[in-house]
């Protein structure tokens, strides 16, 4: 189990989140590539949400066409060079391998796909170019990977595009809401400035489109409008006591560790709430942190929680202790937070049960909840005849138009929050979406 001093600086930070997939070199890229079986169905394919030709670029690798294998990959996938280091790929594309089914490890597809794509963004190769144009204009809101990846497909179609991102940096998630022990802010903003010096799309930072006027605004300057809003802040619980000092949201506190790095303040003792990939990537973050004791506590059985796998084992291994069957139902402290009582639970009948008479305290002097994030109902609520659903998604057609034809939606306002990749598809498919229904 790994034990972590406080980090004071930079390189010490570094030291802690060093990267889980390092880049490979040229020899490990070549030698990895030449164990790929090019299966004739293909089941990494069938498993990759873009449906990147996974074979063929690993073949243009092995034959040193490693500009190739970028242009197939970016073709499917415009966050192709993040999504190869930030995707599950052990329960995508490598968990589809054949070698699985030979006790043979899979094809480390994902370190491959982020070999050529960063080789490429680093020799600065143009793959791409703008399409003819259209003379009609898209307004995208938010610059996260489905607002991103829309721009990009746009812009090969001709139309003109401006998004408009309610922070100082793009990517959404993907530079605010990831580990950075997955990817550095460097990598992640270095391969949407590839894009953009190709494609040549606007984005209008510090700029939140927040009313009516404003949506009005858009609606009569652009030609189509597609929301790429993701999710906002980490969803409250209604606890006694969750308003105390050192009370956090995960989101929240991620995104202020990927700005500030060993400029943080992390305390002794540290509890974290939740049972999904969120709540490990915090408890990860505050073991590296030098924390002297992580706890993880969840309110259901090991078996429930919505973490993969192996973001637990990573979390345990950065010495993080966890509960299970337990649920808080008081966050205790006079004005900061000193502690968390937590009921035990158990299934009765098949349901979930609270035993209130079997209560403990955890003492800490933080608490980072990893409850879910609050939905963006406050912005769709401002669109006319914009219908939504009853877990406050967008609701949208196979050509991921909505109810009010002038607007597109993707990623995580429509999905309820999933990965990256898959905000990737949402995005390039809602460009086609809007270009087959301007073209109508």
């Amino acid at each position: 189990m790994a034990e972590y001093k406080k980090p004071t600086t930079e390189a010490e930070f570094n030291k802690n989140f060093k990267q889980k997939n390092p880049l490979m070199n040229d020899t490990e890229a070549y030698y990895e590539a030449s164990r790929c079986l090019f299966c004739y169905d293909a089941p990494c394919i069938q498993a990759c949400p873009t449906s990147i030709d996974i074979p063929l670029f690993i073949k243009q690798i092995h034959t040193d066409n490693v500009t190739g294998a970028s242009k197939t990959i970016f073709d499917s996938n415009w966050l192709g060079n993040a999504c190869g280091i930030v995707c599950p790929t052990g329960v995508l594309c490598e968990g589809a391998c054949v070698y699985n089914h030979q006790d043979v490890p899979p094809i480390q597809i994902g370190r491959l796909q982020n070999y050529a794509t960063n080789k490429t963004i680093d020799a600065d190769k143009v793959i791409f170019k703008v399409g003819e144009p259209t003379g009609k204009k898209i307004a995208i809101i938010g610059a996260g990977p489905a607002g991103i990846a829309c721009a990009c497909e746009a812009r090969t179609l001709g139309y003109e595009v401006d998004i408009f991102e309610a922070k100082e940096k793009p990517s959404g998630l993907t530079v605010y809401g990831i580990a950075p022990y997955k990817i550095t802010n460097e990598e992640v903003l270095k391969e949407v400035d590839y894009l953009q010096k190709q494609l040549d799309f606007k984005i209008k930072y510090n700029t939140k489109i927040n009313s009516k006027e404003e949506l009005s605004s858009l609606e009569k300057k652009y030609d189509a409008i597609f929301m790429g809003v993701g999710l906002g802040k980490t969803r409250e619980l209604g606890l006694e006591g969750e308003n105390k000092e050192n009370v956090i949201g995960a989101v929240e506190f991620v995104e202020e560790l990927r700005m500030k790095h060993h400029k943080l303040k992390v305390p002794k003792n540290v509890v974290i709430l939740g049972g999904g990939n969120t709540a490990m990537d915090a408890a990860s973050e505050v073991a590296r942190m030098g924390a002297r004791k992580t706890v993880l506590a969840y309110r259901n059985s090991k078996e429930k929680m919505g973490a993969y796998g192996f973001e637990y084992d990573l979390a345990i291994s950065a010495g993080v202790d966890s509960l299970f069957n337990v649920t808080p139902i008081a966050i205790k402290g006079d004005k900061k937070v000193e502690g968390v009582r937590f009921a035990k639970t158990e299934m009765v009948d098949g349901k979930l049960k609270t035993n209130i008479n079997n209560t403990f305290i955890v003492r800490c002097d933080m608490v980072i909840m990893a409850t879910g994030q609050a939905k963006q109902g406050h912005l769709y609520d401002l669109i006319d005849d914009l219908e939504i659903d009853e877990k406050t998604r967008i609701k949208t057609n196979d050509e991921f138009q909505t109810s009010n034809p002038k607007y597109f939606a993707g990623g995580d306002a429509i999905n309820g929050g999933a990965e990256v990749v898959n905000a990737a598809y949402d995005g390039k498919m809602a460009a086609q979406g809007i270009h087959q229904w301007l073209t109508k």
